[in-house]
């Protein structure tokens, strides 16, 4: 079996790292749990330390294109969830996938701005 060096290496995220990730208050991923039943970080130790997984942040990636991106309210996003889940999933893709084009040219843009 071959070494895979693209893989992310960390398995858990702290719930302050996955805030970060998508510049949310960790109280909204707190409420985010309660409201979403699929989204269940694992917890552990005493103080029940939140612990998410790549899946729980692909969950979180998906709520946040619903809500915070395009705008619905709690209750249409679970609707669209619940309905179309794979429908969801392609277009919470496709929507991070362009956001990441557009910072990557304005990056190519400001450098260029930056040579004149």
């Amino acid at each position: 079996m071959a070494l895979n060096l693209n893989k992310n290496l960390k398995l858990y995220y702290s719930i302050r790292e996955v805030a970060e990730m998508f510049d949310l208050n960790e109280s909204t991923l707190r409420f985010w749990e309660t409201e979403f039943p699929y989204l269940k970080p694992k917890t552990q130790g005493p103080n029940k330390v939140r612990q998410y997984s790549e899946k729980d942040i692909e969950q979180i990636r998906l709520i946040h294109n619903l809500v915070k991106v395009r705008g619905f309210k709690i209750s249409a996003a679970k609707k669209i969830i619940n309905q179309n889940r794979s429908g969801a999933d392609m277009k919470a893709e496709v929507i991070s996938r362009l956001i990441t084009v557009r910072d990557d040219l304005q990056k190519l843009k400001h450098q260029l701005d930056g040579l004149q």
